[in-house]
C-alpha cells in the first residue's frame, strides 16, 4: 500500500530547474531514505509534499490525497521535523510540545513523558535558552509523541550528539514496528544504511537510483583483501580489478561486482591463503553518483 506517491514532479524557479520529473514512492510500514547533497532538490521536494510550494507539473499525493489541494487534511496525519527548528522564544519546550500535539488531537501524556526522558530534555526551560540540539529534541519529541501515519524528517538529527542520534534511531524503529511510514532525508549515510528499507538518490533535481541496498549494491564495487601462496604479478591487469595496493602480506583492491567470480577464479590458481570481502556501502554508491568526469568527488554546498 502506497502512503506517498510522486510522479513526474517538476518545479522551476525562473530559469532554474529545481526538480525535473522526480519519481518517488513510500510504502506503508517502510523507512525510505532520501539522499543527495545540498542543492540536489531534497528540501524542494519536501516543501512540495508539505504543501508549502506549488508544483509546476506532475502529481504528488499522500494518503491518496493531493498535497496542495488537500494539505490541511493531510497534515492531521503527518509529523514533520526540519533540520533547523525555530520555536516560539517565550514558550517553554513542554508548552511547544503540547501545542503541536493539540493540533493533531489528544495528547499521549505517557508517550510524551517517555520521550522527554529518552531525549534528556528539560521541558520547563524557555525555548530562547535552548541550544540547536535541544530545539531539535523538542521537535522530535513532538513528532514521535504524535499519532502520525507518516513522518517526514529532513536532517532531523542536526545538532544532536551521538547518544541522542541513537535514541532517534530507536524511535524510528519503534514507529516502523507500529506500521507507520518514514521519509528520512539525511546526510548521515550510516544512519540511512541502518534504518532504511529503500533508498532514493537525487542529483540535480532527478532521482538517479531507487531501490533496496541489496538491489543497488550491484552498481558498485566489492572490496577484497587477499593473501596468496604464490605471487600474482598480473593481478593489476585483470579485467574488473581497480585500485590495487599492497596491504600487509597481501593485496587490497576493488572488484566490479559482475567480475567477482572471474577474479576469484583467477586468484585460486595462485593458492588463496586468506580472503576478506566487504560489500559496497551506501556511501560508495552515493559518491559514485557525485564523481565528476575528472574523477573528483564533489558533493556541493549550494
Amino acid at each position: 500500500m502506497l502512503i506517498l506517491e510522486v510522479k513526474g514532479l517538476t518545479k522551476t524557479f525562473g530559469k532554474f530547474n529545481a526538480l525535473s520529473g522526480v519519481e518517488l514512492e513510500v510504502r506503508k510500514g517502510e523507512v525510505f531514505g532520501f539522499i543527495g547533497p545540498n542543492g540536489a532538490g531534497k528540501s524542494t521536494t519536501i516543501r512540495v509534499l508539505l504543501g508549502l510550494l506549488k508544483r509546476d507539473a506532475g502529481t504528488a499525493t499522500i494518503f491518496g490525497k493531493d498535497v496542495w489541494t488537500d494539505a490541511v487534511e493531510i497534515h492531521r496525519k503527518i509529523a514533520y521535523v526540519p533540520g533547523d527548528v525555530n520555536l516560539w522564544p517565550n514558550l517553554t519546550g513542554g508548552e511547544v510540545i503540547d501545542l503541536f500535539a493539540s493540533l493533531q488531537g489528544d495528547v499521549n501524556v505517557k508517550r510524551r513523558e517517555e520521550l522527554i526522558a529518552k531525549f534528556d530534555l528539560d521541558p520547563s526551560k524557555k525555548c530562547r535558552t535552548y541550544s540547536k540540539g535541544n530545539r531539535q529534541k523538542v521537535a522530535l519529541v513532538a513528532a514521535f509523541a504524535s499519532d502520525a501515519e507518516l513522518f517526514i524528517l529532513d536532517e532531523p538529527t542536526s545538532g544532536l550528539d551521538p547518544l541522542m542520534e541513537h535514541v532517534f534511531q530507536q524511535c524510528v524503529e519503534e514507529v516502523k514496528a507500529a506500521g507507520k511510514s518514514v521519509l528520512l532525508s539525511s546526510h548521515i549515510l550510516s544512519e540511512v544504511e541502518r534504518l532504511c528499507d529503500r533508498v532514493g538518490i537525487i542529483r540535480q533535481g532527478v532521482i538517479v537510483e531507487t531501490g533496496t541496498l541489496d538491489e543497488l549494491r550491484h552498481l558498485t564495487r566489492t572490496k577484497l583483501v587477499v593473501e596468496l601462496h604464490a605471487p600474482a604479478p598480473g593481478l593489476g591487469e585483470v579485467e574488473g580489478v581497480h585500485k590495487l595496493t599492497q596491504s600487509g602480506d597481501g593485496w587490497s583492491f576493488q572488484v566490479d561486482s559482475g567480475r567477482l567470480n572471474a577474479v576469484i577464479s583467477y586468484l585460486s590458481q595462485f593458492g588463496i591463503q586468506r580472503l576478506e570481502s566487504a560489500p559496497p556501502t551506501l556511501e560508495d554508491l552515493f559518491m559514485q553518483h557525485y564523481r565528476d568526469e575528472d574523477g573528483i568527488t564533489r558533493v556541493g554546498d549550494s
